[in-house]
């Protein structure tokens, strides 16, 4: 490119060591992990690290452009590399190898997963996708899960110079107009679609837009404008000490004023960004007891060189600490001994690890920081796929150790098989690769959370059937299909999966808990059950713990009178957490539960009135619950695959106990 200095254009942002920036990352930084550990709750500092990266990467492609004339992009990666990669590397190492030994063994797929999306910048969009689909909702918080927002940063890094390319292309070739005002321009476009883009999407679906990349862009462009503008924001020095102080109070009290993980990004993320703006615009003025005499001083500018790495180590200090004691809370002292641990990490990972690396001289030694870069990602790939073929091992080594006289599972209760003692609970059944029924494998074969429309395939035997079985509602019906497609070949039964993740076969959105989507199918689901009417719809009759039977199942039901039969099958029990995770650090006593508020003793149905006549009821809560007591484990199998999901192999081993009932209504269809 050639020299982009124009008498015409705005000033050159300078660029210059700001200390009160420093000071800013340590407060953020620090802020992060108190709310973190402390008020189980999200500060807002990220969001601090966004417009601050915005700032200075801002600042620092437009110094190398009117210093050199261009980018040179190779340069430019090889240097964000050398600043990014050292103790994120080393932290992520650390951490897969530490939950090995820590995290318990349910949980390893996701882990390895998240590693991999941290150590390549695209974690955010993995947790995106996992925060709208209902199956991953109940996923534990992972070690790596804090790097979502690095990831972010990560991808910000690397488009910020095409941005300033195409604008100076655009400024040079198309427009002829003064460059820095075109990027200005380019950046205030990008800073209203961005913003009413995340203005929209965090009000129609938060948990997506908390980590998309486009619904934070304008925090980045923010900053941005603020490189661009600073030269011509001077204020008076006695505002400026106002202004500053009440900019530090915005930042740190974020977090307390606003629910940040409910409701951000959108218009309410405004609200840290500001407090930065405020802090830089009194920096840039200057008062003898301003804020940043503070946030420049020789504490907070050192703490601010390792934030990197405290952000980087306290989480995953974090949730071992959760899993290793089993809870999910953290005393006040042991809270400050983690983040006194963190410190030291920090302290030791920056001069052991980073300052060597970053300081090579990139323009001499190109090759050196290059190769040193690849010496980094070569161990993570090492221990990524070590890891995981281990993890595949570990669970075939499970799988081989199956057999029906040692887990009988629900064959415990209905053909009182004793289960032998001393053998560890297992939640697969052999051959398994998922946690979740085999018709979850084929997309094509269910409808997402918020999907339009309605899916469906058939299962068991397809060809000249006895009898079409439809298994229609979400994932508390669809987890009772490893009992039906077992029972399929004995009672020569074609299964049709009509099933909607977080969703049921209902009239009724349950106070909002149903979505749009779900109201939506829920509508449309009824056509080709009406159309082409299977024998039979097999569904929930009841929700968790409610004391009759819900309204809207009623109405939905009443459409199929006269058409074909329903099999309403009674809900089960929620436990207190995730039982396969509890298991692996408590007894089975302490990961049961208490039948009294888990499940009335008495079916729901026996006590509602105004049930169509097509109806018939099964209750197979002894499979569930003795008289006093809600099972984690019964015959060796573990019942549940998280909370409230009954485990494939549980569900596999209930055939025999379902066939009863079921058999007994389809023969009544005969007569």
């Amino acid at each position: 490119m050639d020299n982009i200095e124009n008498s015409s254009d705005l000033k050159a942002p300078e660029k210059r060591f700001r200390p009160e920036l420093e000071g800013v990352r340590a407060v953020a930084a620090l802020l992060v992990a108190i709310y973190h550990i402390w008020l189980g709750s999200v500060s807002g500092g990220v969001d601090v690290f966004f417009i601050v990266s915005g700032y200075l990467i801002t600042t620092s492609l437009l110094s190398r452009m009117v210093k050199y004339g261009r980018i040179n992009l190779a340069e430019y990666l090889l240097g964000l590399g050398k600043r990014l990669f050292p103790v994120a590397y080393v932290v992520i190492i650390t951490v897969a190898l530490l939950s090995i030994v820590i995290m318990p063994l349910s949980q390893w797929p996701q882990l390895i997963s998240h590693m991999f999306s941290s150590a390549f910048y695209f974690q955010n969009w993995q947790l995106a996708f996992n925060a709208v689909d209902y199956l991953a909702q109940t996923n534990n918080s992972s070690p790596f899960q804090h790097f979502w927002a690095l990831s972010l940063q990560g991808q910000f890094y690397v488009t910020w110079p095409l941005v300033i390319f195409l604008s100076v292309m655009l400024a040079k070739k198309l427009l002829k107009t003064p460059v820095r005002k075109t990027l200005l321009g380019v950046l205030a476009f990008i800073f209203i679609a961005s913003m009413s883009y995340s203005i929209y999407i965090t009000e129609v679906n938060q948990p997506w837009a908390y980590f998309d990349t486009f619904a934070r862009a304008w925090e980045f462009s923010l900053g941005g404008m603020l490189a661009l503008l600073l030269p011509y924001l001077r204020l008076p020095k006695s505002f400026s000490f106002v202004l500053g102080w009440a900019g530090l109070a915005v930042i740190c009290l974020t977090g307390i004023l606003v629910p940040v993980s409910t409701m951000f990004p959108g218009y309410a993320a405004l609200l840290p960004i500001s407090g930065v703006i405020m802090v830089i615009l009194a920096a840039e003025t200057g008062h003898g007891f301003g804020v940043e005499k503070l946030l420049g001083s020789k504490p907070f500018m050192y703490f601010g060189g390792i934030s990197y790495g405290f952000y980087l180590w306290h989480y995953p200090l974090l949730i071992f600490y959760y899993n290793y004691f089993g809870t999910d809370t953290i005393p006040f002292q042991w809270g400050v001994l983690l983040l006194v641990v963190t410190f030291l990490l920090s302290v030791v990972s920056v001069r052991l690890v980073e300052n060597p690396i970053r300081t090579i001289n990139l323009r001499e030694a190109k090759r050196k920081v290059a190769a040193v870069l690849v010496a980094l990602v070569v161990p993570v790939l090492v221990v990524y796929f070590s890891w995981d073929i281990y993890a595949s091992q570990a669970k075939d080594d499970l799988n081989d150790d199956y057999n029906q006289q040692d887990y009988p599972g629900a064959l415990a209760i209905d053909e009182g098989v004793d289960a032998p003692d001393g053998v560890e609970p297992i939640l697969n059944p052999p051959g398994s690769e998922s946690n979740l029924p085999d018709f979850y494998s084929d997309k094509d074969c269910y409808t997402d959370l918020e999907e339009e429309g309605v899916s469906h395939c058939s299962y068991g035997q397809t060809e000249n059937p006895d009898y079409t079985v439809a298994l229609v509602g979400g994932s508390h019906t669809g987890h009772w299909f490893p009992a039906l497609d077992r029972l399929s070949d004995e009672l020569n039964m074609q299964i049709d999966v009509y099933n909607k993740d977080g969703c049921r076969f209902t009239t009724d959105d349950f106070g909002g808990a149903m979505n749009e989507s779900c109201m939506e199918w829920n509508e449309k689901v009824i056509e080709p059950l009406l159309e082409d009417p299977p024998e039979m719809v097999f569904g929930t009759a009841t929700v968790n713990n409610m004391q009759k039977v819900p309204e809207g199942y009623i109405e939905q039901w009443e459409k199929l009178d006269g058409v074909t039969e329903v099999f309403a099958i009674r809900d089960n029990p929620r436990m207190g957490e995730r039982i396969p995770e509890c298991l692996e650090t408590k007894s089975e006593e302490e990961c049961s539960i208490e039948r009294e508020g888990s499940l009335p003793k008495t079916p729901p149905w026996e006590i509602t009135e105004g049930i169509p006549d097509n109806v018939t009821f099964a209750d197979l809560s002894e499979y569930f619950c003795d008289e006093d007591t809600c099972h984690s484990v019964v015959g060796n199998v573990i019942v549940y695959r998280d909370v409230h999901h009954i485990s494939n192999l549980y569900s596999y081993t209930l055939a025999e106990p379902l066939k009863k009932p079921l058999k007994e209504a389809l023969e009544n269809l005969d007569k």
